[in-house]
């Protein structure tokens, strides 16, 4: 009997999505699901790129602003921009991007590592991304999903 647990799991699977017109991968093992844009109840007293909660089907969710998390310029939302639900280490969060762009297949020779940046805290390639891919003359940038949700950053 053969077994194809390998197989089922994708690897190597991104979701690509855009903040500001830079295009961020995530592994698409930790994506439940993508939404419209829907009302965000805000809650007092949090970070400003965690921009309140949702009700997604009885389960309350806080939602985090990408562009506010990355130190981008605010915009209007609109109709491309939606929530990517993910669930990192059992915590289930909504991510509003300006828009999911592909799936992409990137294999593990593909990948490059980050240049080292400026001080740490201030720079959010050694903050949150762990590798970076080019294809079709486009650079996308890796999430590393642990680091974006660390209790000192929600």
């Amino acid at each position: 009997m053969e077994d194809n647990t390998e197989e089922s799991a994708p690897k190597g699977r991104y979701l690509i999505f855009s903040v500001d017109e830079e295009s961020f991968g995530m592994d698409i093992n930790s994506v439940m699901e993508i939404i419209s844009m829907e009302l965000i109840t805000v809650v007092p007293d949090l970070p400003p790129y965690i921009k309140g909660v949702i009700n997604l089907r009885g389960k309350v969710v806080p939602v985090m602003d990408m562009r506010v998390k990355f130190q981008k310029k605010e915009k209007e939302y609109n109709d491309r921009t939606c929530i990517i639900v993910v669930e990192i280490e059992r915590t289930v969060v909504g991510l509003v991007v300006d828009e999911v762009q592909d799936v992409l297949n990137i294999e593990d020779e593909e990948v490059m590592q980050p240049p080292k940046g400026g001080k740490e805290k201030e720079n959010i390639t050694d903050r949150y991304i762990w590798g970076f891919v080019k294809r079709d003359g486009k650079v996308r940038l890796l999430i590393d999903g642990k680091k974006l949700l660390m209790k000192e950053e929600m």
